[in-house]
């Protein structure tokens, strides 16, 4: 008998209307791969609601079940590395973008985007993680690889109250550095400190355009997930021989700029692509979370919901009220 199970399902009706429903869906419909997981838990990111609510520039054709994280357990693979039972993360790819994602009871994926789950952290823990915990990992491997350590100087992260930006304040905190965190909320300010920002600045210090080519040197790197004018201000705003990792186009995928900041003060603009990480990069960055690199996200900060519930929080997703993570936990 073919296999159902449940999903939030993504759908367009006659007026061009979208909106989220549970349905039962048969696992022949989902797409080839090597390796079927039993989804224990997911996420709910910017990019999800993005496709949940019908953004084309995120998933082309509808229904569609999105979830671009999903940890589990592998119920069938081709691929011997990974045997029925194995603790697993898929992130990123294609996942809960054109290909049914984690906001399924199960998902059928290649074997390359499987990473198995480090022993020491739970299937749980790997999702509050996610996406937004994997590209902070990235940014920071890039950064300590291009010679940073903690006595160097203060370290900037913005939109530090999102994902990306809060993972990071709890990451680079947790390794001794000095933490500056820029967000726009007022009320966010006590989850920073938790997380361990020594200092905390408002977003329109950098958001604001200046004619100036270069301004003063504060910091020695920076994590930025906004793009834009942001971008441009915290490169003018690097020391002689810094790095600025970029993650995010949050305001902005464009930077007008000089070239004054490179060839000055030899600042280094470090790209950061979470979405095709090669699969032995990701298996470090996700083995370093959870031992040498593991903080404590607050859990006050994490909301946990059913399928069911990501209706209701979709919204708030996208109009930016979300601070901390959400996790979405599938009746096991």
């Amino acid at each position: 008998m073919t296999k159902t199970f449940q999903a939030l399902v993504a759908q367009e009706n006659q007026e061009r209307k979208f909106s989220q429903e549970l349905q039962k869906v048969s696992a022949d419909s989902l797409p080839e791969g090597e390796v079927l997981i039993r989804v224990h838990f997911s996420s709910l990111n910017y990019k999800d609601a993005l496709s949940a609510t019908g953004h084309r520039g995120v998933t082309r054709k509808y229904p569609h079940t999105p979830g671009i994280d999903a940890s589990g357990v592998v119920e069938s693979s081709t691929d011997t590395r990974f045997t029925p039972g194995m603790k697993v993360i898929v992130t990123s790819y294609d996942l809960g973008m054109n290909t049914a994602g984690g906001w399924g009871q199960y998902i059928r994926v290649p074997a390359k985007w499987v990473v198995p789950c480090p022993d020491s952290l739970s299937l749980r823990d790997s999702m509050v993680l996610g996406t937004a915990g994997l590209t902070a990992g990235l940014s920071f491997f890039k950064l300590v690889r291009n010679g940073l350590k903690p006595q160097s100087g203060k370290v900037l992260v913005t939109g530090a109250s999102g994902g990306v930006g809060s993972m990071a304040v709890g990451l680079f905190a947790s390794q001794g550095y000095e933490v500056v965190a820029a967000t726009g909320k007022d009320h966010a300010h006590d989850f920073l400190r938790t997380l361990g920002a020594k200092e905390i600045i408002h977003r329109s210090e950098l958001g604001a355009p200046t004619p100036k080519p270069l301004l003063d040197r504060l910091y020695i790197a920076a994590i930025d997930a906004l793009g834009g004018e942001t971008l441009h201000n915290v490169l003018k705003h690097m020391d002689r021989e810094g790095s600025v990792a970029c993650c995010g186009l949050v305001d902005s995928p464009k930077v007008a700029m000089t070239v004054y900041p490179f060839i000055l003060r030899g600042v280094n603009l470090l790209g950061v692509d979470s979405a095709t990480a090669p699969q032995e990069i990701r298996s470090q960055i996700w083995k370093n979370l959870a031992d040498t690199w593991q903080f404590e996200y607050p859990q006050a900060h994490v909301q946990c919901t059913s399928l069911e519930g990501l209706k209701e929080i979709i919204p708030t997703m996208l109009l930016g009220r979300i601070m901390g993570r959400v996790l979405v936990e599938h009746a096991v």
